[in-house]
């Protein structure tokens, strides 16, 4: 059961999220916080076909297909998907983004003029036509018409999706009837009309020797599929939620990857850094691929000091891997298929526990394309970096398990991967099953409810051995204590635990307000009277 409210869009006083008001769906107040929800991971990148800027769920690789393209030279994403699937991810959002694309262009006959349609989703690949009669339309009506659109399979010629609007007008000049093709169109999901419109009704697609049906016009450009991806296109614009900021439009997810944008080319340190910038806003890990040119470990911690990767919210490895059974074959970025094992420990295992936990392993058929001796591996994890490596069942996997959180003495319990995930987790959970109590009245009966919430999740962890259950304290201030009148405080939540592996406790404070949760900056203290 869940309760719908309506609330400013705007999380933790900045502008994460804009457009003024939003619908965001909330928990109901007595619903249990789950200790083992399934991770979610979301990728950025190129891909033959597809919406523009719109996350996509996908949870096996043949939706991806269906909807983004086969496997593409051109572009990573699709072989990236291909991983996170085969290493046993579930659920994954898809993020398309181009560079100066273009949808292919229907121009339709309308006596003397022409009606001309764009596709929505730009791409070489994306195959749109589209049919015009007066079925029901009477004789001396010159300005209504029927229109028919169709998706087509460009390599089998079957019809994938149909849209049908029926009784539209050419004229766009304003009147009450309000069925402007136009203004239609908004709805369709395949094209829109161009300037300049129509000055009369298109003509009807009727085919020869007096056949009742009609017949259908094809695209008189093709689509293009633009150029190689740049950082920016991968960044996109918070302000249009392009880019990694469509991704402001998910709810929730807990990892993402940017695929290397074009086959030899990179993910630059731009895209990496604001990616790591927003996934620390939306408390996510980012997945960093090692360089084309990382041939050897300094290569490796060169180039990570240069470029200043330094986060806790950061998953770096090295090296790449290669096929076993080809020769010479190029080294490929694993990334997608690190995000499918990251699934599938916390699936299996919990997120708390470390990369190298018995069965992660990559497929049998990749291989590590460097080996790493014990002295440089050591000195790849000084930097953050995870070492693959061929283990004892001859299949390579990941021996290490760190963040790339180097230099940072106050915050150096979360160089452990397994400590900073499970402390996200923790954090997004209770973010998310809390936000009914601003709605509810302060007083001291919500904050133990809300208390009594927490403290029910918590003790489920401990007992799947995530956390020490005679650590684990919960303090909530339910708005009682604001100082003056429509103070946005709202329910602050503290919360203490140690999680396993962690040599002292760590404190945690949430504030929920109707603008949405904030993580103070000091949240993360290991000494309670610093949270306080």
């Amino acid at each position: 059961m869940y309760q719908l409210y309506l609330t400013i869009a705007e999380i933790g006083l900045s502008d994460a999220v804009h457009g003024g008001i939003t619908v965001t769906e909330i928990a109901a107040m007595d619903q249990p916080i789950d200790v083992s929800p399934e991770t979610t991971a979301a990728f950025v990148g190129r891909a033959l076909r597809g919406p523009l800027n719109i996350p996509v769920f996908v949870q096996n690789f043949g939706e991806f297909r269906r909807r983004f393209g086969d496997v593409w030279s051109r572009s990573s994403l699709g072989p990236s998907v291909q991983q996170f699937f085969q290493h046993g991810g579930k659920n994954l959002y898809i993020v398309r983004v181009a560079n100066s694309a273009r949808g292919a262009m229907i121009c339709i006959p309308a006596s003397g003029s022409a009606m001309v349609l764009r596709a929505l989703e730009p791409g070489s690949t994306e195959c749109i036509r589209a049919a015009v009669d007066y079925d029901g339309i009477d004789d001396d009506n010159d300005e209504y018409f029927n229109l028919t659109l169709q998706r087509i399979d460009a390599g089998t010629g079957l019809i994938l999706d149909q849209e049908i609007f029926r009784q539209v007008s050419h004229l766009h000049i304003a009147n009450d009837a309000g069925d402007f093709v136009g203004d239609e169109l908004l709805k369709s999901s395949m094209v829109r009309i161009e300037h300049p419109y129509p000055s009369h009704r298109p003509e009807a697609t009727v085919g020869v020797d007096g056949q009742l049906w009609p017949t259908y016009i094809d695209h008189a450009q093709e689509g293009s599929d633009g150029n190689e991806l740049s950082d920016y296109d991968l960044i996109g614009s918070r302000r249009e939620s392009t880019g990694l900021f469509s991704l402001q439009q998910v709810e929730h997810f807990d990892l993402l990857y940017l695929p290397p944008p074009g086959k030899g080319i990179d993910t630059g340190p731009a895209a990496v850094l604001a990616a790591e910038l927003y996934c620390r806003e939306r408390g996510a890990m980012l997945i960093v691929d090692p360089g084309s040119d990382w041939h050897s470990p300094d290569d490796a911690v060169h180039s990570v000091r240069q470029c200043g990767y330094a986060s806790p919210n950061m998953l770096g490895y090295f090296p790449r891997l290669i096929r076993r059974t080809v020769a010479d074959d190029a080294p490929r970025a694993m990334g997608g298929a690190l995000a499918g094992l990251l699934c599938k420990l916390d699936r299996t295992h919990g997120s708390w526990q470390p990369m190298d936990t018995q069965g992660l392993s990559f497929d049998r058929t990749l291989m590590p394309a460097i080996d790493v001796d014990e002295e440089n591996a050591r000195m790849l994890a000084r930097e953050g970096l995870n070492v693959i490596a061929t283990g004892a069942a001859g299949r390579a996997r990941l021996t290490g398990s760190r963040t790339m959180g180097r230099g940072s003495e106050s915050h150096r319990m979360f160089n452990s991967l397994p400590i900073r995930r499970l402390c996200l987790r923790i954090a997004n959970a209770i973010d998310r099953a809390t936000r009914w109590a601003v709605f509810e009245q302060p007083d001291a009966r919500l904050a133990e409810h809300v208390r009594g919430q927490v403290y029910a999740y918590l003790y489920g962890l401990a007992d799947l051995g995530a956390i020490e259950d005679d650590h684990i304290v919960v303090h909530c201030d339910a708005g009682m204590s604001k100082r003056v009148i429509d103070d946005p405080r709202g329910v602050t939540i503290l919360i203490t635990i140690q999680p396993l592996g962690c040599e002292m406790p760590i404190s945690l404070t949430l504030q929920q307000t109707a603008a949405g949760c904030r993580v103070a900056n000091t949240a993360f203290a290991p000494i309670m009277d610093d949270c306080a």
